[in-house]
């Protein structure tokens, strides 16, 4: 079969399978242990609606949109996704919670107090300055009139990207970034999706109205059971979104890793996984497009032909 013809999604599983079976064996933050491969790369057509939507399992595409959400508004406590319904940040600050207060609470009754208590949740709910922060809100110094160094205007990276595929479009800087060395020790976990840069091309289609918004992300550590299938929803998602407010088509999804691993403890998901074909063609409708990018409501995506696999679950790293 040509590579043309090849459903997308078996480089997800050839991905996978060359981790589970060649992948160095090592012991890593979480102890729980992971075998890893470094330096890998995905690429996926986002032209007609097309989107990485894995069909080998369900992708629970409805939490990975509304966290993209959640990340434009720059909010970091996990307050606003519980009342979604949304549990995927969960586990950092309960872990927190725990350790400080040695309280046995459950999951369930620490969500709970979270959206139902506005102090408990100031107190246990934020992750610090992760993803949305930085993106849209990322803190500068500056020498004050007093010569003393003070707080200066954040800079929201979002939208002068959006600005700058305006008004330049062939640059080489439309680039959105969270590793900001100096919060790394105050984030719950550092960026692991770390870096998205915006390319146009006119790719042999014409210009103008014709040319492409590509996107590559970089991830410097990559869950490729559990995070991969969210994080790849999510920058198809946010590549839409972007070339929606920038009058451009949508072009290619470049996905890069780095440290890319299965964690040991996933092998029942993973066999489970590597023994399903890749069937069928979802889609991702944008229904509406906002005033500016910060303006979307879930309501505004569609997601048509998904008929995913059964799911598989697997407990996550912490």
């Amino acid at each position: 079969m040509s590579d043309s013809a090849r459903h997308q999604e078996w480089q997800y599983l050839d991905l996978m399978r060359r981790i589970w079976e060649h992948g160095d064996q090592r012991m890593d933050r979480t102890g729980v242990g992971t075998r890893s491969v470094f330096g890998t790369m995905l690429r996926f057509d986002l032209a007609d609606d097309r989107v990485p939507l894995l069909t080998t399992k369900r992708v629970y595409w409805k939490a990975a949109a509304r966290e993209m959400l959640w990340f434009l508004t720059g909010n970091t406590n996990i307050r606003p996704l519980l009342r979604e319904g949304v549990r995927i940040w969960t586990d950092w600050p309960l872990k927190k919670y725990r350790q400080a207060t040695g309280e046995d609470i459950s999951q369930e009754d620490f969500e709970t107090r979270i959206v139902e208590d506005s102090a408990f949740a100031h107190n246990w709910g934020d992750l610090g300055p992760v993803y949305g922060k930085q993106w849209v809100d990322w803190p500068t110094y500056q020498y004050g009139a007093d010569g003393k160094y003070e707080k200066g205007p954040g800079i929201n990276q979002v939208a002068e990207v959006v600005e700058s595929l305006k008004t330049n479009p062939g640059g080489r800087r439309h680039i959105i970034e969270g590793w900001n060395v100096a919060q790394l020790d105050q984030m719950a976990l550092p960026p692991c999706h770390k870096t998205y840069q915006f390319h146009v091309s006119n790719s042999g289609r014409g210009e103008g109205e014709d040319a492409r918004l590509n996107c590559l992300l970089y991830q410097r550590s990559c869950d490729v059971a559990l995070g991969l299938p969210f994080n790849l929803f999510g920058a198809a998602l946010l590549t839409r979104m972007v070339a929606a407010q920038t009058d451009l088509q949508p072009g290619e999804l470049i996905w890069s890793g780095g440290d890319t691993h299965l964690y040991l403890n996933h092998t029942d998901l993973v066999e489970a996984q590597l023994e399903r074909e890749p069937a069928g063609a979802p889609q991702l409708d944008l229904l509406r497009r906002p005033e500016t990018i910060f303006d979307y409501r879930f309501e505004d995506f569609e997601v048509r032909d998904y008929e995913p696999q059964g799911a598989l679950k697997a407990p996550v790293a912490v």
